[in-house]
């Protein structure tokens, strides 16, 4: 029975591999060098494989690449849904399950393609991957966390060509770079089906490839040592760390307040222009508590600075439903209300139910009276400070949500969270990092506000000037430079990962054309 399991586990040893070295080089083991190397076992695997073969090669590694990546989902289900450790992690396995599906359909594609053209894997793998990686962005809500690219978030000098192709650039050096390794190892296979050519082909790849690094690595330090105006604003983070089972809780309602309040005076002695509180920071409704609204009001007017913040607004109640919102308010120094922008894209199960007439008995893991409806306008704050866009935790991890605050201009970037839900896990640290390519990809200096961590100050060129540490009532004071610079991702968009969709078409169409 042993020799028959291992004789099974055997063509798919080294799909586990690439899975364990690409899950190793994201947050929180970080050991991002993997990801330049991690694909490389995989795809020099699939050259025997069939069809099938292949997709099944693609969606093990798929499965063990995105739950080592997003194991830590449980916690939330596990620890705030109620649902049992073991029901939690079977979730969290049908969600990888979905997502693996992406990297399998790759395969499959990936193998025949080179197989049947004298292209070499270095070309084939990068455009093949980012069309898919985009894709798996959008498709039902879309859900881009793990993108490889983001394993990268520290390697500054490469990363900056993310403000012309987004994140989606880092990936396709990724798979190049891959790619080119599965070439050297497969070179003297290919030579003996199609004798000369492949080696041609690879040689020119290979020195193309080389070149796009360097061209790569050169904009990125002419990036960094690149000097845009800008003014200078001192602003200040306040980390409550409050306790997500207590938060809501009405005897607990006072004191949670006071202890933003606390915090913010003590914040005042480095003098802020503007004060940033976390995502629902406030734990009552804005606006329809009228009496915590005039109190809230009232200690803004006396500090004498912008306040930015999170509540849960009602929209509406009718037919015994209430629609709420999840929204940022900013209020002026007179502690009057100025900006209000409601969160647009929602988590799925966690602020609204999809497809609700038939997944009927599946509830949210969000409390709430009622659901929450999605904002409409990508709006920004105007102010003396500057013009500002404000995203709601899930959201910075849309590039494409991001880069619509910012189209027509702007200064800098505030994003408010709550990442209490995942606990001490992994989850905090990815979705922290990927703030950074939102900062590069619009030129735009980010300031974070999380309840529990991690709070942070990120420039313009996605450096990390501060970040604090996880479950700690902590406030961060720093200088930021605002940065008007519109760059051509902001302008123009994902243009670089609709010229790969169109290359993959087109391969596409013409292996299937060969059969």
């Amino acid at each position: 029975m042993k020799n028959t399991f291992y004789k099974s586990m055997l063509p798919v040893l080294p799909a586990i591999a690439s899975g364990i070295l690409t899950a190793l080089s994201f947050p929180a083991a970080g050991l991002a060098p993997l990801a330049w190397v991690a694909l490389v076992p995989l795809l020099h695997s699939l050259w025997k494989k069939n069809g099938k073969e292949a997709f099944g090669s693609g969606f093990v590694f798929g499965l063990v690449y995105f739950f080592g990546t997003l194991y830590w989902i449980y916690h939330s289900i596990n620890y705030y849904g109620g649902v049992s450790f073991a029901v939690s992690i079977c979730i969290v396995l049908l969600l990888c399950c979905y997502l693996a599906l992406f990297p399998a359909v790759f395969s499959v594609l990936f193998i025949q393609i080179y197989r049947k053209t004298k292209l070499p894997a270095l070309f084939i793998a990068p455009v093949l991957w980012v069309t898919l990686e985009f894709a798996r962005s959008y498709a039902l809500t879309g859900f881009p966390w793990s993108s490889i690219g983001y394993s990268q978030y520290r390697f500054l000098s490469m990363i900056q060509v993310a403000d012309i192709t987004g994140i989606y650039g880092i990936s396709f050096l990724i798979l190049a770079i891959n790619g080119a390794g599965a070439d050297l190892l497969l070179t003297r296979k290919r030579l003996n089906k199609m004798p000369l050519f492949p080696l041609s082909y690879t040689v020119a790849g290979s020195v193309s490839l080389l070149v796009l690094i360097a061209a790569a690595y050169g904009y990125g330090a002419f990036r960094l040592s690149e000097h845009r105006p800008g003014s200078s604003l001192t602003i200040s983070v306040i980390q409550g760390n409050i306790e997500q089972d207590r938060k809501w809780e009405p005897s607990y309602q006072q004191e949670v307040l006071a202890v933003y309040e606390n915090l913010s005076r003590e914040a005042l002695s480095a003098g802020p222009s503007l004060l940033v509180w976390p995502e629902t920071a406030v734990p009552f409704y804005f606006d329809y508590d009228t009496r915590n609204t005039d109190k809230l009001m009232q200690f803004q007017k006396d500090i004498g600075s912008y306040l930015l913040f999170g509540s849960v607004m009602v929209k509406d109640r009718m037919r015994g439903r209430t629609e709420l919102t999840n929204s940022v308010i900013l209020l002026d120094r007179e502690g009057k209300k100025s900006f209000t922008y409601d969160k647009i894209h929602l988590v799925p199960f966690g602020e609204y139910v999809p497809l609700r007439s038939i997944l009927f008995f599946v509830d949210k893991l969000v409390a709430g009276i009622g659901d929450y409806v999605p904002g409409r306008q990508y709006t920004r704050a105007e102010t003396e400070l500057g013009s500002f866009g404000t995203v709601v935790c899930y959201e910075v991890i849309f590039p494409g949500l991001v880069r619509k605050f910012f189209v027509s201009g702007g200064d800098f970037i505030v994003t408010i969270t709550n990442d209490a839900w995942f606990g001490k896990t992994a989850g905090p640290y990815q979705h922290f990092s990927m703030a950074v390519f939102r900062a590069i990809e619009n030129r735009k200096p980010l300031i974070r506000a999380a309840n529990t961590g991690i709070s942070g100050f990120i420039d313009s060129n996605g450096r990390i000037v501060a970040q604090s540490g996880l479950f700690a009532r902590e406030v961060l004071t720093k200088n930021i430079t605002t940065d008007s610079t519109r760059t051509f991702y902001t302008r123009y968009g994902d243009l670089f990962s609709y010229l790969c969709i169109v290359i993959s078409i087109v391969l596409a169409v013409n292996l299937f054309s060969r059969r």
